[in-house]
C-alpha cells in the first residue's frame, strides 16, 4: 500500500509508504492520500492528524517518472473530486465555513518530518499547522532544477510561514534548508533527535486533542481565514466564530477554573 493509515487514540497517522522512491507521490498515491485526509476529516473520533513518510524520508515530491510521461499539464489522471491536487490533499481548505461539497480541514494537522521534504513534499509539509522535524530534515524547492513549478500551494503558504524574503530565497535558488535553519525561520516548530519525529508529533497531537475542541477549531479557522480578509472583516468573522463557543465551552471552562483547576498556567488538569 502506498498510503498507510493508523490510529493512536484520537490521532490519525497517515504515512506515505513508497520508500524506494523516497516517498515520491505518483497519481495513484495522490488519490489515496486525498481519500485518507477526507476520511480523517469525516471521522468524529479523529481529533488531530499526523502526516509522515516511511523509512526515514518524508516525501521527495511528485514522482518525476510519472511526470515525464505527461506531455502537457500535471493535473491528476486519478481524480475523484475537483479539490484533488497533483499531490493529493493540498487544495483542501483550512476554513470550515467552505460551502458544500468542498471539504475543509477543520482539525489540527502536524507533519512529522525525517529526511527530505522537498518540492511537492515541501508543499505537503506546508499544509500542516505545525512541523515536527528530526535533525535529519531537509527542506527545499528541488523541483527548481527540472522546470516543475510549485502548484500545490507552495508559493502561497511558504511566504506566510517564513516571510517573503526567506521564501524567495528558497523558491528562486532551490537550495537545501536544514532542520536548524528551518527552526530559526519558523518553518520547523520542533526539532528532535533522528528517528523521533513521528513519536514527538503524535505526542503533540494528543496534547492538542485534550483541549475543548469547538474553541480550538474556531480559533484555528479564524487564523487562516484572516489572511483573505481586511482587518475589519477579519475581526467580525473572528467574533462570529468565537461568540457561540463561549456558551458552548467557555462557561464550563470558566467554572472549572473557578473550582481551582489550571491555576498558575497549569495544563496538567484542565
Amino acid at each position: 500500500m502506498s498510503i498507510i493509515v493508523e490510529r493512536d487514540g484520537p490521532v490519525a497517522i497517515i504515512t506515505i509508504n513508497r520508500p524506494r522512491a523516497r516517498n515520491a507521490v505518483d497519481p495513484e498515491t495522490a488519490a489515496a492520500l486525498y481519500d485518507a485526509f477526507c476520511d480523517a476529516e469525516r471521522d468524529d473520533d479523529v481529533l488531530a492528524t499526523v502526516l509522515t513518510g516511511a523509512d526515514g524520508a518524508f516525501c521527495a515530491g511528485a514522482d518525476l517518472k510519472a511526470v515525464a510521461k505527461r506531455d502537457a499539464d500535471f493535473s491528476p489522471p486519478v481524480k475523484k473530486h475537483p479539490q484533488q491536487a497533483p499531490m493529493g490533499p493540498s487544495r483542501l481548505l483550512a476554513d470550515r465555513d467552505a460551502p458544500e461539497p468542498f471539504i475543509s480541514l477543520s482539525k489540527p494537522l502536524i507533519a512529522a518530518i525525517e529526511g527530505h521534504a522537498v518540492a511537492g513534499g515541501l508543499e505537503l509539509a506546508l499544509m500542516a499547522d505545525m512541523r515536527v522535524c528530526s535533525e535529519t530534515a531537509i527542506f527545499g524547492v528541488y523541483c527548481r532544477r527540472w522546470g516543475v513549478p510549485l502548484i500545490d500551494g507552495g508559493t502561497l503558504r511558504l511566504p506566510r510561514i517564513v516571510g517573503q524574503g526567506r521564501a524567495m530565497d528558497m523558491i528562486l535558488t532551490g537550495r537545501a534548508v536544514d532542520a536548524n535553519e528551518a527552526l530559526g525561520w519558523g518553518l520547523a516548530n520542533r526539532v528532535v533527535k533522528p528517528g523521533e519525529a513521528r513519536a514527538a508529533a503524535v505526542a503533540l497531537a494528543k496534547e492538542i486533542a485534550r483541549f475543548p475542541q469547538a474553541c480550538m477549531r474556531a480559533d484555528r479557522a479564524s487564523a487562516y481565514a484572516g489572511w483573505s480578509l481586511d482587518i475589519d472583516d477579519a475581526l467580525k468573522a473572528e467574533a462570529r466564530r468565537g461568540a457561540p463557543v463561549v456558551a458552548k465551552e467557555g462557561v464550563a471552562g470558566a467554572a472549572r477554573f473557578a473550582s481551582g483547576k489550571g491555576r498558575g498556567g497549569d495544563f496538567g488538569s484542565i
